[in-house]
């Protein structure tokens, strides 16, 4: 991504740790020339820079975001409330519960407040599908996943 590309994907992540997690979904946006910015935040120490996050997102030109936590995993769930933007929540793999945790947190919303979720650690497909939503209105971005599709049938 270039510096002068304004992000289309917000990725937020609760802990520095989730980094090497969240590789494959920033070098899939990359190969797809999708620019993207990435925060880490937690929803429950930095509550308050999460809801500036969030809250902005779309003014700042960004029309998806990538929420990854694990755990309790409220990350997704508290950007959602914040933004107007899709959310896709990737629950994060964890040492108590291999990740089920995380999931059962990000699919259990409340009415009114969606979030899309992707498997345990499906960093990769986070990225994909956040190209597909974006595909709904950016035709490069169609075409992008077009031929990402094919070359996945040969």
């Amino acid at each position: 991504m270039s510096q002068n590309d304004t992000p289309l994907v917000g990725i937020i992540m609760g802990s520095q740790s989730d980094m090497p997690a969240m590789q494959p979904c920033m070098d899939q946006l990359d190969q797809f020339g999708i620019p993207y910015e990435v925060k880490v935040a937690s929803a429950h120490r930095k509550p308050a820079v999460v809801h500036e996050w969030a809250a902005s997102a779309h003014e700042r030109g960004m029309r998806v975001v990538i929420a990854a936590a694990g755990k309790a995993a409220h990350l997704g769930g508290v950007v959602a409330a914040y933004t107007p933007l899709p959310v896709i929540a990737v629950p994060m793999k964890t040492s108590d519960l291999g990740g089920l945790d995380s999931l059962l947190s990000m699919v259990q919303m409340p009415s009114g407040v969606p979030v899309a979720c992707v498997a345990i650690n499906g960093t990769k497909n986070a990225a994909i599908l956040a190209t597909q939503i974006l595909g709904a209105s950016d035709s490069a971005a169609r075409d992008t996943i077009i031929q990402f599709k094919r070359g996945m049938a040969e």
